[in-house]
């Protein structure tokens, strides 16, 4: 094996790409229009366009892959995780085409990819699994009663927290079926669905596994994954500590019997639900490297997919079962854009602005550089952030404070979110199910925005102040401080930082030093340093970092104190105020029902003149793989609707004019 095409894009392309380098393997991308200025494409040898159409004409297409492949002369693909990782098609067109598939068998795929098939060999290979019901398409619902309730209906061919619904009411279940099978055969071209008992309040944990070629298999402890929105992981960590040694012994043993039942070869994860008396079911495997794995990789010092290339050359597993041990504790946070604010709503757009954390046993994994465009088309994840320690409670103060120094600017992201979990008491005391989101979200976000206040401070004021006053004395500044030709001697400047509004006086008295006047109180500020996005500065002798920019409407958006400020300057002149003042504000009617994110209409269920009640269903807006509801704001009659199923809107665009139904 000596040059690796890598069908995929993100973090998981540059994780490739990087330890293939390593190993001396040459690497070949490939990349969607919108990918092309993507890190991956820059870090491959070589970079082939796939186009800019739809997903199944790009990154799904299974035959300009392969072509691609060929051309370039690879004799290997990794398929990463996600798009076609999983596709027993794709790994069987490698192998007819003379490729190796670094991934398992296409049997052991297309055995593992469906739930219900899955479900089955795990009851014959051994393994307790929970009550359930298969429904395909066009089939009668089985007779449920409301007492069994709640049920999770599941795409039986998906995976990744795709087409996923807990249904409480027996009156609830037939929408949401509808809705799954939609999602189940748009993602994974099978509206099967699978109806299984919910074990309410239950811990997901997974056991990573390795097999060979040569019937070897082994497993590399576990992960916790139970901190999950909308089915989707957000954070994870190794070890688990809900697991007692010998529930942790009896959960591996599990999936290496599974792992060996099957024949599995290369990287595989077999996950578990596990009940509030350590009662553990099989859940699902998945047969392909997961977005989770620093974790194992932190504590065990292994590189899998190191692992997973040489398994694929057909060597054997070079690792002992009694050499693997968990060393410390890491924690693993998916860093999103998206705003759990408002229910974790998509939020693509352009960063202007991107700064990682540095430090000893931090990793992070991503896509991006300083600036970048993250476009609705594809999974909301940025980064993944790893942090090692000794043990969970360093791991998770190591964590806490990484993520304070994590900038993302431009676009929401979950990163105070993130930080908000690791901080709540019950994270912290490991009183966690995967309803830990569902049940803690208000509270977390509410205990983020008091923080927020009581951060507000003149720091943050001065932070901004000083970063535009020292980049417009700047001789060769194209600064747009500068370019608004307000720097004087002595100014008293009108500021705003989220809700607090005041005036300050700045009075410079000489170089790099500054003195504040805000109201009755004074301050002493000294620069230190400013390294691009990054100012050193003192207040009163106490010192602070802050990490600055200035977005596209001339704001600064400071990040101090673990928080992000938007800092407003009234003494100069924004593209806000020049269109207010000429009347060309971007003010929408009350009655004009807009797209909160760009996307793509999936369903319209009205036309005109249809009579809506508040909370009704008008339309569903795709973006970044979820689906998003567009809900009637108060009881109204629909007067126009302006797009149709399969259109595409841009955030903001006016889907459709209500008017109040008295």
């Amino acid at each position: 094996m000596n040059k690796i095409l890598i069908a995929n894009r993100g973090e998981i392309a540059c994780r490739i790409i990087r330890t293939a380098k390593k190993m001396g393997k040459g690497t070949v991308a490939v990349y969607h229009k919108l990918d092309k200025d993507s890190l991956h494409v820059s870090q491959a040898d070589e970079a082939f366009s796939l186009g800019d159409g739809s997903l199944a004409d790009t990154y799904l297409n299974i035959g300009k892959l392969i072509e691609i492949a060929k051309l370039s002369r690879c004799d290997a693909v990794h398929p990463g995780y996600g798009f076609l990782s999983e596709n027993h098609l794709f790994a069987k067109a490698c192998a007819d085409a003379g490729l190796i598939f670094i991934g398992p068998t296409p049997e052991a795929i297309l055995l593992m990819g469906n739930k219900l098939q899955a479900r089955d060999f795990a009851i014959r290979s051994g393994l307790p699994v929970a009550p359930g019901y298969t429904l395909e398409e066009g089939k009668e619902l089985p007779n449920l009663e409301e007492k069994d309730f709640p049920f999770l209906i599941k795409a039986a061919a998906g995976g990744g927290g795709k087409g996923m619904r807990i249904v409480h009411k027996k009156s609830e279940i037939g929408e949401a079926i509808i809705s799954t099978q939609r999602e189940a055969k748009n993602y994974f071209g099978d509206p099967t669905v699978y109806i299984e008992k919910f074990i309410e309040s239950p811990r997901h944990i997974e056991v990573q596994v390795l097999g060979d070629k040569h019937g070897n298999a082994i497993h590399l402890y576990e992960r916790e994954c139970s901190i999950q929105r909308r089915y989707q992981k957000i954070i994870e960590e190794s070890p688990s500590v809900t697991l007692t040694p010998e529930k942790r012994r009896e959960i591996c043993e599990a999936a290496v019997k599974l792992a060996k039942a099957i024949g599995y070869s290369n990287a595989g994860t077999i996950e578990f639900l596990v009940d509030k008396h350590l009662n553990f079911y099989f859940l699902e495997m998945n047969t392909r490297i997961q977005v989770e794995h620093p974790v194992t990789e932190m504590v065990t010092g292994y590189d899998l997919v190191e692992e997973q290339i040489l398994v694929a050359s057909g060597l054997p597993l070079r690792i002992k079962q009694e050499e693997v041990k968990q060393n410390g504790h890491a924690i693993e946070c998916r860093i999103y854009a998206e705003d759990p604010a408002k229910d974790f709503l998509p939020s693509p757009g352009h960063i202007h602005l991107y700064r990682e954390p540095k430090g000893i046993n931090i990793r992070v994994d991503s896509y991006i550089s300083e600036r970048a465009t993250i476009s609705g088309s594809f999974d909301p994840m940025i980064s993944k952030l790893v942090v090692w320690g000794e043990d969970r409670k360093k791991a998770i103060d190591n964590s806490i404070a990484a993520l304070d120094d994590f900038a993302v600017h431009g676009i929401r992201s979950n990163i105070d979110y993130l930080k908000g979990v690791l901080q709540n008491p019950g994270y912290q005391k490991n009183e966690i199910s995967t309803a830990f989101c569902k049940d803690q979200t208000d509270t977390i976000n509410q205990e983020i925005e008091l923080e927020r206040k009581k951060k507000n401070d003149a720091a943050v004021m001065m932070a901004a102040l000083v970063f535009s006053l020292e980049n417009a004395k700047q001789p060769d500044s194209k600064s747009i401080w500068q370019q608004t030709g307000y720097w004087r001697h002595l100014m008293q400047i009108p500021v705003q930082c989220e809700e607090v509004v005041c005036r300050i006086k700045v009075l410079p008295k000489a170089k790099g030093l500054y003195f504040f006047v805000k109201g009755n109180q004074s301050f002493e500020c000294i620069v230190n340093s400013i390294d691009g996005s990054l100012l050193d500065f003192a207040v009163d002798g106490e010192r602070h970092l802050a990490v600055i920019s200035v977005d596209g409407k001339r704001h600064l958006i400071v990040r101090m104190h673990g928080f992000d400020f938007e800092v407003k300057r009234a003494d100069v002149l924004t593209d806000e105020l020049i269109l207010g003042a000429s009347g060309q504000g971007t003010g929408r009617h009350d009655n004009e029902l807009t797209s909160p994110m760009p996307g793509k209409v999936i369903d319209v269920r009205v036309k005109p003149g249809d009579e809506v009640t508040k909370g009704d269903i008008l339309m569903i807006i795709e973006s970044m793989k979820m689906e998003n509801n567009i809900l009637a704001p108060f009881d109204a009659v629909v007067e126009t609707v302006n797009v149709e199923k399969g259109s595409m809107v841009g955030g903001a665009a006016v889907l459709a004019k209500l008017k109040v139904n008295e």
